[in-house]
């Protein structure tokens, strides 16, 4: 098993891990980027059993003005994957806690009823991207 440290660390991460951590990141950044683009793009159509059939423009600007954060936080991902990354811990524990947060929306939402039918398959993707930024968290133990 080889270890690399990370800058200004003293504690020695298994390299395993680390990759582990980079593939997580870059399937969040992609995951994040096509949100963000489908939200600029094509926001009622991303909004479906959402939006309304005819959205009032004001709607159309405020779904397309949270795209923008979408793809800062995708780039983000992006540009934290490499182990060396400053920061790293902190990108991880944001994710965390902005999956977890929506993934408890997607429960309240779908267990109550008051969700789209489409909900019930983000859960199931905004779990897993939480459970898998705890692991992350938990065993690559990186620190700043």
């Amino acid at each position: 098993m080889t270890a690399r440290r990370l800058a200004g660390d003293d504690v020695a991460v298994p390299d395993g891990r680390l990759r582990m951590v980079k593939v997580l990141l870059t399937v969040a950044a992609a995951y994040l980027a096509v949100i963000g683009a489908a939200l600029l793009l094509v926001p009622a159509q991303f909004g479906v059993d959402a939006v309304p059939d005819d959205p009032s423009s004001e709607l159309i600007a405020l779904l397309r003005l949270l795209g923008g954060p979408f793809l800062g936080i995708a780039v983000l991902n992006w540009m934290s994957r490499d182990p060396e990354s400053p920061g790293l811990r902190s990108v991880l524990v944001a994710n965390l806690v902005g999956f977890g947060f929506v993934a408890a929306n997607d429960v309240v939402g779908v267990l109550s009823g008051d969700a789209r039918d489409l909900a019930r398959v983000f859960l199931v993707v905004h779990l897993a991207f939480t459970a898998a930024f705890v692991v992350a968290l938990r065993h690559a133990d990186v620190r700043q």
